[in-house]
């Protein structure tokens, strides 16, 4: 993954950990989509918007904001997406679902021709929303390109 070696996501602690873990999956994850590797580029976007949902949760806005109800896990990025939209925090005008069913197909197999468009613009507005982006691309470390 993009984040491989440029940080120690523990270290960094349950918020700013997996937001830096977000951006530089966000930035992997683009670069991927760009060089036609379709299926590891939507892999990376989905633990970008992962770890940009729990980065959230974990932060002092999450804590305070979040509408929970009994049972409910925020470690199940599912459950933590639908927790996000009845909270306000996001709008729910992005399929998550859809975005859960192709993963499962990039997991599986390349997608060739798929039209990425759509999605990454669907994700950039939520990594908005959700604080992630924008970002100073100077903050975070250099990519490695040796990186798949």
């Amino acid at each position: 993954m993009p984040h491989a070696g440029l940080m120690d996501e523990k270290s960094l602690g349950p918020v700013t950990g997996p937001l830096q873990r977000a951006r530089l999956h966000m930035r992997g994850g683009k670069r991927r989509l760009r060089e036609g590797k379709i299926a590891a580029g939507v892999v990376t976007l989905y633990d970008a918007l992962e770890a940009a949902m729990s980065a959230y949760a974990e932060g002092p806005k999450g804590r305070s904001h979040l509408v929970l109800r009994e049972g409910e896990r925020l470690d199940e990025e599912k459950m933590l997406y639908a927790v996000l939209v009845r909270s306000r925090v996001l709008d729910g005008t992005f399929d998550f679902e859809a975005f859960d069913r192709l993963l499962e197909a990039a997991l599986d197999h390349e997608l060739p021709g798929y039209d990425y468009r759509e999605l990454l613009s669907g994700i950039e507005a939520i990594m908005v929303r959700l604080g992630v982006m924008p970002y100073d691309e100077a903050s975070l470390p250099p990519e490695d390109p040796e990186t798949y």
